[in-house]
């Protein structure tokens, strides 16, 4: 079951399609952009790329402490869709509550479209809660400004690496 309260995200990207769908599903290309800025991420396990196949990951701030997240593959279409359920998590991979928030949703679903035309790629991502509560649902609703601020920052960050990453 999905909600309705999403926020869409569209960029496009000097890239081919091929090039932006391996940067969004391989460690070696997340650890280097899907972070927040002055992290550091460490991969712990990415199953294999396919429906039910789980990324599990943590993030160090710059004063060491440490956050866990995961993403569990929903959809997987090479190199034109992707669909995940991102959410944190504890060392061993169980969803726990966000730290920031109590009523913060714990599943959140992300469908990212992308779109190749003339050597560049559009990357339509929408996010929103996954089976959450309508006290999760108000919450998202209340943050979204900020998370739509956050994902443009993620953005800039994949704009920047793609830069250095055309040679793969």
């Amino acid at each position: 079951m999905s909600n309705q309260v999403n926020f869409v995200i569209t960029r496009t990207v000097h890239a081919p399609s091929e090039l932006v769908f391996k940067v969004f599903t391989k460690p070696e290309h997340l650890k280097n952009w899907w972070r927040n800025k002055g992290f550091e991420m460490n991969v712990t396990k990415l199953d294999h790329l396919r429906p039910g196949g789980l990324f599990h990951f943590s993030q160090k701030t710059p004063d060491g402490q440490e956050m866990w997240n995961k993403f569990v593959y929903r959809e997987v279409d090479e190199p034109e869709k992707l669909a995940f359920i991102n959410s944190f998590s504890d060392e061993e991979g169980n969803t726990i509550r966000a730290p920031f928030h109590p009523t913060y949703p714990l599943e959140i679903l992300n469908t990212l479209s992308f779109t190749e035309k003339e050597g560049k790629t559009t990357i339509t991502m929408r996010v929103g809660p996954f089976s959450a509560t309508e006290e999760e649902l108000q919450t998202f609703e209340g943050g979204l400004e900020s998370a739509q601020k956050a994902f443009a920052v993620l953005f800039d960050q994949l704009e920047d690496y793609l830069v250095s990453a055309v040679s793969f």
